[in-house]
């Protein structure tokens, strides 16, 4: 069957946006995540991508990926350091689009504020982040008491960090391509906390965070837990405050030569 000239166009070109979706022993929900996520960025008017970071994985999440098949290109990016910080980092790194981002295996964001986030980097933000607490969104919570007191504390901390951003821990962020990497590059934090540092490294680099409402649904499966792993998430942001200030001094150098930024459509010969 000839290709149609729309899937010659979507193949021959570069894509416009990359999406990385780290993944740690998620046989039983990749596959779904992945069927949701194609169908949505198959729909979008221009070449897409996904990059699945396989963080040491002892199932089959590797397999599934490398079998699968579809209407967008998904490849399989291997990262043997521990942790969600760590996969997130291997991603963006390995990413070349002019717009990249981030989302869970889950998809426990309605992929509807995809049209929102594209529109608003190809007008001009450089960081665009679904949010829990924005006043517009919509989220079904399904967590206890204490998670939910834990979050509050988090939250708190991470706002003399990251100022002005209510929701830092929504796996659903999005950047111009050339600031994610330039930050990712710089990134320590391999936990649950390297939202912070990666927040706080878009900002010193003189983009401003935008978040947006979003529709959310807590998904079965998460591995967080207060118990075990509070105490640690702790210490991860005084060593992400400890970190930037370290780097301040290559933050100013940069802030004198800014990364540069450049129309996303330009970059990729749309203009």
């Amino acid at each position: 069957m000839p290709v149609s000239r729309q899937g010659d166009e979507r193949t021959s070109r570069p894509p416009l946006l990359e999406i990385v979706v780290p993944a740690y022993n998620e046989e039983g929900r990749l596959p779904g995540g992945l069927m949701q996520l194609c169908a949505k960025l198959a729909r979008m008017p221009f070449p897409t991508s996904v990059i699945v970071v396989d963080n040491a994985s002892t199932d089959n999440t590797a397999a599934i990926v490398r079998q699968w098949r579809g209407p967008v290109p998904v490849r399989l990016l291997e990262c043997r350091i521990r942790g969600k910080g760590a996969a997130v980092r291997a991603g963006l790194l390995e990413t070349t689009a002019p717009l990249v981002g981030f989302c869970d295996a889950d998809m426990a964001t309605d992929l509807a504020a995809l049209d929102v986030v594209v529109g608003l980097l190809l007008s001009g933000e450089r960081v665009v982040v679904g949010s829990r607490a924005h006043v517009f969104s919509d989220v079904a919570n399904r967590h206890s008491a204490v998670r939910e007191l834990g979050a509050v504390g988090f939250r708190a901390l991470a706002r003399a960090i990251v100022r002005d951003v209510s929701d830092t821990q929504c796996g659903f962020k999005f950047f111009d391509g050339s600031l994610a990497r330039a930050a990712a590059r710089r990134l320590g934090t391999t936990g649950f906390a390297f939202d912070v540092e990666l927040l706080a490294r878009c900002t010193a680099l003189g983009a401003r965070v935008l978040e947006i409402p979003v529709r959310w649904r807590d998904m079965p499966g998460s591995r967080f837990s207060v118990a075990r792993h509070g105490a640690g998430i702790l210490l991860e942001l005084g060593r992400i405050w400890l970190r930037l200030r370290a780097d301040r001094s290559w933050h100013e150098a940069l802030a004198v030569s800014p990364v540069a930024q450049t129309s996303p459509l330009k970059t990729v010969g749309y203009l």
